[in-house]
């Protein structure tokens, strides 16, 4: 374990919490070849519930077996690796200790038409498999967003006081937003702070544009220039109480690997603490994925 000074200036924000919280949040910050550094890669494989198996995995068969992304998230030295229950359980015993968990406590699938989560793990799930933390979506702008808001308030609360961390992924979505307001800067970082006010140890967002949503908050915007993405990760990082919460950017869809890198370079430049990125790793063969995170985990080091 790598407790820095880096380390301890994250911990001392959460003021709140026990000792048993802390200790899985530096679980996560110290594990890995980005360990002591306060920046993080983590490995999300929760999307065969959300697009299903063939979508997520076919173009590489061997990402249909769960072993397959615990192996690359410990032989990439990666800080974390989040799944959902039945993923997480089939490779608990096998790789038990050998890399900090999420156990995915939430989970929506393609077909459905509202857009909302169900809940499918469980606190006790989490703590029976050894996870630092659990995770839980919200969809700010949608019509269930109340009911997600009080699911985990409850769950965070149960997790915290087992002395596991919570981590948020806010992804605004339904109600008046259009589909480029989904990934508006203004209305990512209002989705990034809701989940800092939930009590979200680990926020989890979208790379936002530099498209302005809401009418209300365009005059906030004015006179500053929010074309590069460096500065837009800066002010989603602001949002998160000034940067007294960590903050992650989705990889998002597959993309080509300069955009990958460059994303990250902006993400470490503006303050982010890393990238949690599934997609854009596991659809590759497994070297490439290897190779792509190495460079990664370089740049996030300042390597280049």
């Amino acid at each position: 374990m790598t407790f820095t000074p880096a380390v301890k200036a994250i911990l001392d924000n959460y003021e709140s919490d026990n000792p048993g919280t802390k200790a899985n949040i530096a679980r996560i910050l110290t594990h890995g070849r980005l360990g002591g550094t306060g920046k993080m890669i983590i490995l999300p494989v929760d999307q065969g519930f959300e697009h299903g198996p063939a979508r997520s995995f076919s173009v590489n068969a061997p990402a249909y077996d769960p072993h397959y992304h615990y192996q690359l998230a410990i032989d990439a030295g990666l800080n974390a690796y989040a799944a959902p229950l039945g993923a997480l359980e089939a490779g608990a015993s096998t790789f038990a200790g050998q890399i900090p968990t999420i156990l995915k406590v939430n989970s929506s699938n393609s077909w459905a038409t509202s857009i909302d989560q169900a809940v499918t793990g469980t606190v006790d799930d989490a703590l029976r498999l050894g996870c630092s933390a659990i995770g839980f979506t919200i969809y700010p702008g949608s019509d269930g967003i109340f009911e997600m808001m009080e699911e985990i308030r409850e769950m965070s609360a149960e997790a915290k006081a087992a002395g596991l961390a919570t981590v948020i992924w806010s992804y605004p979505r339904g109600g008046k937003l259009s589909k480029d307001g989904e990934l508006a800067l203004d209305v990512g970082a209002y989705a990034a702070h809701m989940a800092a006010l939930l009590g979200a140890h680990i926020i989890k967002v979208k790379l936002p544009s530099n498209h302005i949503e809401q009418k209300d908050a365009q005059k906030s915007y004015e006179g500053s220039d929010w074309s590069a993405q460096a500065d837009r990760v800066r002010h989603v990082v602001q949002s998160c109480f000034n940067g007294r919460r960590l903050v992650v950017f989705s990889g998002g869809a597959a993309k080509g690997t300069d955009a990958v890198y460059q994303d990250a370079r902006d993400i470490r430049d503006g303050g982010g603490n890393g990238s949690i990125i599934g997609r854009n790793t596991f659809q590759r063969s497994r070297d490439d994925a290897l190779a792509m995170l190495d460079r990664l985990v370089r740049i996030y080091k300042g390597e280049e």
